[in-house]
């Protein structure tokens, strides 16, 4: 397994800290961040004192109230605030298909990585992005529930603390984020922004889809969906008499692969994408479709640049 230290290779970490969240929120608070909020005022204009956290701008510390008190406390301001960033990570069996090993760091173009660990090295970009932004960050597991979930981390030193936590996350059981996010505590109490990657195969009709991007967005989340689907899934080389099984089901089905059942399948498989977007542009919601065979700097500054959702 790898480690937690090299989730990201520290080359591509170095990239990453040029990069900032393209959110279009503006934060209302007192959190002390890079992004702008709402409220008018100067940069300069004092609002509170927080507790120090690992990672914080030691340019914030205050010593005055150091040394009167032996407590570590950072100045904040008024119109600099932290987004609040929300990583949810389907870790259910469909995710953990796929894959090869890496040559020379990069994918096999012909069945690229495994699902579950592309999208935790997504998730890893996206949260390491935040935390070098001064952003909080917050990440959940799930397969039919929350598996685990990580507590709000502030900083680049808590970076670690997020790559252990995704790293160690199993692949789970059947997938369902409608009933994961019933969970008590799933949903962010705090507005800001929220990512779930994952391959999307859900039983699921497209009100209850709706449903359930409607709850985030009503909770004043600015969603992202990121689909990670592998390069088998998405243009599959199959022939012949076969008998597929569902990775979460464990149902199977006989099937005769023909030319025809495989441009039916990718019919399907547009029309499902379609849908997708469908239901997310009519929520204001963001969605991107990456597959599993290309390289961490292709989808982050390629896709996920491309649309926005990251800015240099």
């Amino acid at each position: 397994m790898m480690s937690p230290a090299h989730l990201l290779p520290p080359e591509w970490m170095a990239l990453l800290d040029r990069l900032s969240l393209g959110s279009g929120k503006r934060v209302a608070g007192t959190l002390q961040g890079k992004r702008r909020s709402s409220r008018l005022g100067s940069s300069l204009e004092f609002a509170d004192y927080r507790s120090y956290a690992p990672g914080d701008d030691v340019r914030r510390f205050d010593w005055g109230v150091y040394s009167r008190t032996g407590k570590p406390f950072v100045r904040q301001f008024m119109d600099e605030q932290e987004l609040m960033v929300s990583l949810y990570v389907d870790c259910s069996a469909s995710m953990d298909f796929g894959g090869a090993p890496l040559l020379d760091g990069k994918p096999d173009r012909n069945h690229g990585e495994n699902k579950l660990l592309f999208a935790k090295r997504l998730a890893a970009s996206i949260g390491y992005i935040a935390l070098c932004s001064y952003e909080r960050v917050g990440a959940y597991c799930y397969s039919d529930r929350l598996e685990g979930r990580l507590p709000i981390l502030r900083g680049r030193a808590s970076a670690m603390r997020l790559f252990q936590f995704l790293q160690e996350m199993p692949p789970g059981a059947e997938g369902s984020l409608s009933s994961a996010l019933g969970d008590p505590g799933a949903v962010p109490r705090l507005s800001g922004m929220t990512w779930i990657f994952s391959d999307f195969w859900m039983d699921e009709d497209e009100s209850s889809i709706g449903s359930m991007l409607s709850r985030l967005a009503g909770a004043g989340q600015e969603v992202v969906l990121v689909q990670v689907l592998s390069p088998e899934e998405i243009h599959p080389e199959l022939s012949g008499d076969l008998r597929l099984v569902d990775s979460e089901s464990n149902t199977g089905k006989e099937v005769a692969i023909t030319g025809r059942v495989l441009q039916r399948y990718r019919e399907e498989l547009e029309h499902y994408q379609n849908k997708l977007r469908k239901i997310t542009s009519e929520r204001g919601i963001s969605y991107v479709a990456i597959s599993s065979d290309m390289t961490l700097q292709e989808a982050v500054f390629g896709v996920l640049a491309g649309s926005g959702l990251v800015r240099v």
